[in-house]
């Protein structure tokens, strides 16, 4: 058995790796999109580093386009087989993907007018709308804790990862002639103290792990509330200056955690009047998702739906769907909170309400989840003064700032804590993936003090063998 990493590998984004059987079978765990790469980044997305149509099925972890985004790109590459997932990750797959297609062909219409100014041929998009029909059927749901044999010589587990709704641990058994052979690919882990969702749940003891290391050098801070954090960035910008405090959040999981703190917030009667907008079609759509699936939500969740039958709305919230209406709060004067998305600020109408607001000291981005670092939000994190938006430069003379407690990631003791049903010197290899490539480094050190015998951190396309 081999294992090919063509993702997330010495990077955070681009989720990718190729595992192929004695018998020839080949399957892949996850199909993400790279993200926030600059200038390499559409580079990466072009070449998968190895051949669709040799792979037999795909097994996707979560939604998250970084795990699910180049799927329709495989498709329309020449795969044809079945992509397991569990019941809220086809829910919100079917979504993200559509999106994602928009937003190729709008980079790509965009890209286009600059090409022709220069005299360059027009590029066609990563992927289209048909691509992603033809994908959206191949998508196959298994519930959690459900053991499946998916083909005589794979069995799918299903364990909840407590990262968005869905999201999962993937445990299998491979049968190799007479012998069974056990691996586990974390996908991305939840935190155990997650403001919505379940713990992540243990998993079966396993030969090989393939685990996430995001956020592996890093504790979240539990000092401070989200609640009175997002309270301060509101009272500071909108009442204090007047001006408008613009949330760069991911449609799946981050919008839903603010709306559930400003929620908190309405209830006990703190929240400024204010107008709040969601400004992502797609954040709509993702939020009602997530309603659909109340059995995912922990036992403070489940409590509050006693008393409030949608924890996500609250007096003064207002969602945005077209175009207009997104342009026309650039043109209003008056002081708001906007949550658009992406979370990176990469592309989405929040790359617009930067553009507008980015050269106003009255304004607050208020970045509230990982930035990659070449990506918009990641260059403001970082202090850079001067940034590009849409091929022109803009001066930062906003406030940037950041809440480090919200994060759907796990911090180094949850994954710690994650890998604690594991007996370390029984485990044979463990990969470590999904990290910056320092981050990568300081968490394989960790797990080889605990006890990991063999702790791998592969570089981007390496092959191993796995026996």
């Amino acid at each position: 058995m081999k294992i090919s990493f063509h993702g997330a590998a010495r990077t955070v984004t681009g989720s990718k790796h190729l595992v192929t059987l004695d018998n020839g079978e080949t399957f892949l765990l996850d199909c993400g999109l790279f993200q926030g790469m600059g200038r390499d980044t559409d580079g990466l997305n072009a070449d998968f580093g190895f051949d669709p149509k040799s792979v037999n099925y795909v097994i996707l972890s979560h939604a998250h386009i970084d795990h699910s985004g180049l799927i329709p790109k495989l498709v329309k590459d020449g795969f044809r087989g079945n992509i397991y997932c569990t019941p809220a990750t086809k829910a919100l797959t079917e979504v993200l993907l559509e999106d994602s297609a928009m937003i190729q062909r709008d980079d790509a219409k965009y890209g286009n007018k600059r090409r022709a100014k220069q005299g360059l041929p027009p590029i066609d998009p990563l992927y289209d709308m048909d691509d992603v029909n033809l994908a959206i059927p191949m998508l196959v749901p298994i519930e959690y804790n459900k053991p499946t044999q998916i083909t005589p010589s794979v069995e799918l587990l299903y364990t909840d990862a407590g990262h968005i709704i869905g999201s999962a641990a993937v445990s299998l058994k491979i049968k190799e002639k007479e012998e069974v052979k056990t691996l586990t690919f974390s996908g991305d882990i939840g935190r155990y103290r997650d403001m919505i969702l379940r713990s992540p749940a243990e998993f079966p003891a396993a030969d090989f792990i393939i685990i996430e290391s995001t956020y592996g050098d890093k504790l979240h801070d539990l000092i401070h509330t989200t609640p009175d954090d997002l309270l301060k960035h509101i009272e500071e910008t909108c009442v204090g200056r007047k001006g408008n405090l613009i949330i760069p959040a991911f449609s799946v999981g981050r919008t839903q955690e603010i709306l559930y703190e400003l929620n908190q917030l309405s209830i006990e009667k703190r929240l400024p009047h204010i107008p709040i907008y969601v400004d992502s079609p797609l954040s709509i759509e993702a939020t009602e998702v997530l309603k659909s699936y109340p059995k995912y939500f922990n036992k403070k969740i489940q409590k509050l739906l006693e008393i409030d039958e949608d924890p996500f709305d609250f007096e003064g919230l207002r969602y945005i769907k077209s175009v207009e209406e997104s342009k026309a709060l650039n043109e209003d004067l008056h002081p708001k909170v906007i949550i658009s998305a992406s979370g990176m600020a990469d592309a989405g109408r929040v790359k617009h309400h930067i553009k507008n607001n980015i050269s106003n000291p009255k304004n607050t981005v208020l970045i509230v989840g990982y930035c990659e670092p070449h990506s918009l939000g990641g260059r403001l994190m970082n202090g850079q003064k001067e940034v590009k938006i849409y091929s022109e430069f803009y001066e930062v003379k906003c406030h940037v700032a950041s809440i480090r407690s919200m994060s759907a990631h796990g911090d180094y003791e949850d994954l710690m804590q994650f890998l604690a049903c594991q007996v370390p010197h029984l485990v044979k290899q463990i990969y470590v993936v999904h990290g910056e490539a320092e981050v990568q480094d300081k968490f394989a050190e960790r797990l080889m003090k605990k006890g990991f015998k063999e702790v791998i951190v592969p570089q981007m396309h390496e092959e191993f063998i796995m026996q």
